[in-house]
């Protein structure tokens, strides 16, 4: 049998994970704690106007592969169908549904999924099983670490549903248009990732949310700042970015 020392690589990488794990831990149950008023008003606001269910089920693909289901608020009526996409003026959102998706509130659920283990605070956005089989190579990278409810491509792509208001066809439009760019930023991020960049991304959410402003994301460095002018579709990839 092989022994590690306490200093070996290995050893190191494993302790890392486990701290950095019960961080995210004791992070995910005092934001839930701090923001208890929030949900709960959220929650009321939901039953209220259209009742149960107050959560919605989004099936994802995780880390390694592995499906989960990601929360959310439920922000559609009950008896709503249609593409899997949704838009910022989509007519199957509720009245609070509308509010919710606007101030992204509806998002918030998804730290029971971080103290699940089945997302972290920052990573790529988890996609849906059908998009991923459709370019299943391109996300080995992408799946090696846990999806986040934030990070680069999220941070990018903060006004998707008013560019995919636009398309007759929202899947195919997503698929050919945004995906790919997504996917280039998620790989810069699984192939950097680091507490430094956590933390930064981190920071810029923060800032996006409280100043109501957009943010910049460099295709190649992954480099964030506040975006100047108003963009609705974000710019095309450099050939550097696509080679990311």
């Amino acid at each position: 049998m092989r022994h590690h020392s306490v200093g070996s690589p290995r050893v190191a990488h494993v302790g890392s994970a486990i701290y950095g794990r019960f961080a995210e831990i004791v992070l995910a149950g005092v934001v839930l704690a701090l923001l208890l008023p929030v949900l709960v008003a959220c929650t009321l606001a939901v039953a209220l106007e259209s009742g149960r269910p107050i959560l919605f089920r989004c099936r994802r693909t995780g880390r390694d592969g592995i499906e989960f289901d990601m929360l959310k608020f439920r922000k559609m009526r009950v008896d709503a169908v249609g593409p899997p996409l949704t838009g910022a003026r989509d007519e199957r959102f509720t009245r609070v549904g509308r509010r919710l998706a606007r101030w992204k509130l509806d998002e918030l659920p998804q730290l029971l999924n971080v103290l699940r283990g089945e997302m972290s605070f920052v990573g790529p956005r988890p996609e849906d099983p059908h998009f991923v089989e459709t370019a299943r190579s391109a996300f080995d990278d992408v799946l090696t670490v846990r999806p986040g409810i934030t990070g680069l491509s999220q941070l990018a792509f903060a006004r998707e549903g008013e560019v995919l208001d636009r398309e007759p066809d929202r899947v195919d439009a997503y698929l050919t248009r945004l995906l790919p760019q997504k996917l280039a930023l998620d790989r810069l991020y699984a192939r950097n990732r680091s507490l430094g960049l956590d933390l930064r991304i981190l920071t810029w959410t923060f800032l996006s949310v409280a100043l109501r402003r957009e943010v910049a994301v460099h295709r190649a460095s992954g480099k964030l700042s506040l975006r100047r002018h108003r963009q609705l579709v974000p710019e095309p990839l450099t050939e550097r970015a696509r080679a990311v």
